[in-house]
């Protein structure tokens, strides 16, 4: 697998990828079931979206300053897990069902605290590949 893409390699390693996003994604959508039994509601949506784009900021960023991950483990991470452990279909209901304050107040905090969050991973994949600035 040397470019860890749907749409290059041989039939394989594109099977491969799949694969890898797939087992990402169940383990992601377990992790998920599991933290909303911890945490029910809002506040259990709210742990897995901040969790989740704080893990994709870093796993992201980390390529652009390391490159320490393959593309299969970043498909696998980001593709496959995070998505699958994160939540915006779920965000949107139960806010839609929520009082009107309770509502703005988890699209303000889903939403600030999860860019928040994405600075945060850059800001630990730039400590972790030593400083580099962007």
């Amino acid at each position: 697998m040397s470019t860890g893409t749907l749409t290059s390699g041989t039939l394989l390693s594109r099977l491969e990828v799949v694969a890898l996003i797939a087992l990402g994604g169940f383990a992601g959508a377990n992790c998920r079931h599991i933290a909303g039994l911890l945490l029910p509601g809002l506040g259990g949506t709210l742990l897995a979206n901040v969790c989740g784009a704080f893990l994709l900021g870093f796993v992201l960023y980390e390529s652009i300053y390391a490159g320490s991950l393959s593309p299969e483990t970043r498909l696998a991470v980001s593709t496959g897990f995070l998505s699958s452990f994160t939540t915006y279909s779920t965000f949107a209901v139960q806010s839609a069902q929520s009082e009107p304050l309770v509502l703005v107040g988890n699209v303000v905090a889903n939403y600030a605290l999860g860019f928040a969050a994405v600075l945060a991973g850059r800001a630990l994949a730039r400590r972790v590949a030593g400083g580099v600035s962007a």
